[in-house]
């Protein structure tokens, strides 16, 4: 395995990290594993009719998450796009090219202003418009439902799997089909554990997910849910004659990557993959063990394909360094390792560590901590 001061990225004056943080965009997303990277190399050999192709890997999607149908999409965030898309035009096909010029479509997304985030701008991006309910802390089910009105085409849900406040899922789909709009939900890593995902997967009428979080390409994604919605979604794809999702194409490669990536995570033992988290985060507490107003802790949690965490916990009086002045350091020195400052501790995520570099963080951690 190449080292991280000299590789290919080095080539090219880029400065590569070890990254202890997890599937973040920012640092990259994911690594598919040799199985995934085998299965595309076996893509790449022949081409292949891109509109079967994607129907076929849409069933074999919506098999493993026992749902109606599924289309991969460029990330979850093409996702999301095609689904406020395919909510706006799924009754009126006809105008479909018309988008992002919304003339005689509903075209309001109903969304709670507690839930707001980043990434809920994709749902606008078709020309539809967010209409916001309630405040930073939540709202009723009464100001929910009647913030829906004759221009509401859908309303739409982030799942968080530790945050709780508002409405929820299940009352929010309920008020959302009782008064005949569809439900779309961002559900990206909520995919662990199994039967949570498969739980997701059938929450809304519409479900996004994200690739890289089970290993797959970074820029891969699907969508489940209705089969006339995704039938819809496909309408707005990017082999559409004239599609609004163009700029969201999936190579094949790419698509057999996500279904391979798909089919090993729900065949992986998940139990000996939290072991082995475990054993590298017991190996940067050995090497931690003795530092003065150092502690370390494993966390864990109910709910995340990340499994579990390592709390680095500092005591800045006594090592005269702060968390983010740990976590600082470790990124500007060599090699280059972005872990998360949160209060008082440097926090560690081994999923996206690869075999060795838990020495590596270990060692420039004591290091940091002791210089």
């Amino acid at each position: 395995m190449a080292t991280v001061t000299d590789n290919v990225y080095t080539r090219f004056g880029i400065r590569p990290l070890i990254n202890a943080v997890g599937n973040q965009t920012v640092r990259g997303g994911s690594t598919p594993s040799a199985a995934v990277r085998e299965a595309m190399d076996g893509a790449d050999v022949n081409f292949v009719d891109m509109e079967t192709f994607l129907q076929k890997t849409g069933d074999f999607i919506a098999s493993r998450l026992d749902v109606e149908a599924a289309y991969v999409t460029a990330g979850c965030y093409a996702a999301m796009v095609l689904s406020s898309a395919a909510a706006m035009t799924y009754q009126h096909p006809e105008k479909r090219d018309q988008l992002p010029d919304t003339t005689g479509l509903k075209d309001e997304l109903v969304f709670q202003q507690y839930q707001r985030y980043g990434y809920d701008r994709a749902y606008t991006v078709p020309g539809s418009k967010l209409v916001l309910v309630g405040d930073e802390d939540g709202c009723t089910a009464e100001e929910f439902e009647n913030a829906i009105g004759p221009n509401t085409a859908a309303i739409i849900y982030l799942v968080q799997a530790e945050r709780e406040g508002g409405v929820s899922l299940e009352e929010a789909v309920e008020i959302a089909h009782r008064n005949n709009v569809l439900a779309i939900a961002d559900s990206a890593a909520q995919i662990y554990p199994l039967d949570y995902f498969r739980r997701n997967a059938k929450c809304a009428d519409l479900v996004c997910f994200g690739g890289k979080y089970f290993n797959a390409p970074h820029s891969t994604g699907f969508v489940c849910g209705r089969k006339d919605l995704i039938e819809e979604v496909t309408a707005h794809g990017f082999i559409a004659p004239r599609p609004l999702g163009r700029g969201m194409k999936v190579d094949r490669q790419e698509v057999v990557g996500l279904l391979t990536a798909i089919d090993n995570w729900f065949t992986a033992d998940h139990d000996q993959r939290s072991k082995d988290q475990d054993a590298r985060y017991n190996a940067i507490s050995e090497v931690l063990a003795g530092i003065p107003g150092v502690s370390t802790e494993i966390a864990y949690a109910e709910r995340s394909h990340t499994l579990s965490s390592l709390r680095v916990s500092i005591d800045e009086a006594t090592v005269g360094k702060s968390a983010e002045q740990v976590n600082d350091a470790l990124e500007a020195g060599t090699p280059r390792i972005r872990a998360n400052a949160g209060g008082d501790a440097v926090v560690i995520n081994a999923y996206t560590l690869r075999e060795g570099e838990e020495l590596i963080v270990a060692n420039r951690l004591k290091e940091v901590l002791t210089g």
